[in-house]
């Protein structure tokens, strides 16, 4: 039989009325193991929530990697690079790839009776990923994008629409300057989309990439750029250096040559910003095994004072100075065992009713969201639980050594 573990098991269950300094006591350092715990849990969630959401509507836009002109990648220029079909087929045979689509890029005026708007036409073909848009359209729907004809239909965003005072279904004029001369275009507003990230909303709608390839003056097997989807985000370094060692300064048959750029480069403002969160989750998770850590010290150092005669005879009738501190663990790992229950019911329940109702709002202006959004994930709440126990009975281990230096003739007093 393992004695600590059932003394301590009966100090824990004992109900004595008499002990009116322990059982606050307790409660308080429950508390603080499940506040804390709770707090964790939802830090947690809510961080990898924020990344993962901000993260895929960046990728939404530009997928993982894009394969461009160097000069188009940085915005310097809109030089096209020769994307034909055995130019796509190399890259989709490149490892770790899931997908490739091209996209033509031209700057244009949207304009209406009353009022005009600066935008970035983006021409995409038959093969563009529109789950995207599809998830974050408001109204109206997703044309058939196409690469041999233009079908006069745009995806306008729901910023474009309220300055323009545009609906899906209505008509409007483009303005395209080239060559010395303005080209007219008459496009039906397909759809309207929102995914408030401004910076895209503000500037980007979608159109055919035979319309945009043909405003350009460019030739049918060019276009701006390929964009490329991943198999793992967390192997993207790895697929970017087979990027590097097979496309980068290859030279298309027009003399153009090719460069490749990841998500993360082309967007340094949005992954700063969810890399510092990293920063604060760290700082809040310190803080809170503090607080459970000190709480769970202050009880633990009452329990020893308010049983030292216990401690006394437990030493004169034979029991060992380790026998002692092993009690008084196995005691505190009582209390944290439920103070974690409870901050497992309260974080889990927490993540769990802003996850199916969106509860707590934000400014989708400021956090380009609008709702605070939250991830449930299982390895990490298991992580946490694990690292609470362990911190939190790893400081408790030098406390512990009070309770043997108690001495047996001098606890008497203690009655």
């Amino acid at each position: 039989m393992n004695l600590p573990l059932f003394i301590a098991r009966h100090i824990y269950s004992a109900n004595d009325a008499k002990q009116k300094v322990s059982r606050p006591a307790m409660r308080i350092a429950t508390a603080g193991v499940a506040i804390g715990l709770a707090v964790m849990l939802v830090s947690v969630s809510i961080v990898f929530g924020f990344k993962h959401t901000i993260r895929d509507k960046a990728v939404g836009f530009g997928s993982h990697i894009t394969v461009a002109n160097f000069g188009t990648l940085h915005g310097r220029s809109n030089t096209p690079v020769c994307m034909d079909d055995s130019m796509m087929r190399a890259l989709r045979g490149i490892d770790g790839v899931s997908h490739v689509q091209r996209y033509a890029m031209k700057q244009g005026i949207l304009k209406t009776d009353s009022d005009f708007l600066g935008v970035a036409f983006k021409g995409v073909a038959a093969e563009y990923d529109t789950t995207f848009i599809h998830d974050n359209l408001i109204s109206g729907s997703i044309p058939a994008f196409s690469d041999s004809v233009s079908r006069g239909k745009i995806l306008i965003s729901k910023i474009m629409a309220d300055r323009l005072r545009l609906d899906t279904g209505d008509k409007v004029f483009a303005y395209f300057l080239g060559d010395g001369d303005v080209r007219v275009r008459r496009f039906t507003i397909a759809g309207v989309y929102q995914t408030n990230l401004s910076q895209f909303d503000k500037v980007l709608c979608f159109t055919d990439l035979y319309t945009a390839v043909r405003l350009n003056g460019w030739e049918p097997d060019q276009a701006s750029g390929a964009e490329v989807s991943v198999n793992d985000f967390d192997s993207l370094d790895i697929v970017e250096n087979s990027f590097v060692d097979k496309v980068n300064r290859t030279v298309d048959k027009y003399g153009e040559t090719y460069s490749t750029e990841t998500i993360q480069r082309l967007n340094p403002q949005i992954f700063t910003w969810l890399d510092l969160l990293d920063l604060n989750v760290w700082i809040i998770l310190a803080l809170m095994l503090c607080v459970a850590g000190f709480t769970m010290i202050s009880g633990l150092l009452i329990m020893i004072l308010e049983r030292t005669s216990m401690i006394g005879l437990l030493k004169a009738l034979g029991a060992r100075n380790a026998t002692v501190r092993k009690t008084f663990l196995w005691f505190a790992v009582f209390i944290i065992g439920r103070g974690m229950l409870i901050g497992n019911v309260i974080g889990i329940g927490l993540i769990l009713i802003q996850m199916f109702t969106g509860m707590v709002k934000l400014d989708a202006a400021t956090y380009y969201v609008d709702t605070v959004p939250v991830e449930f994930s299982l390895p990490a709440i298991l992580l946490l639980n694990v690292a609470t126990l362990l911190v939190c009975v790893f400081v408790l281990v030098a406390p512990s050594y009070l309770a043997s230096r108690v001495h047996p003739a001098r606890s008497m007093r203690y009655e």
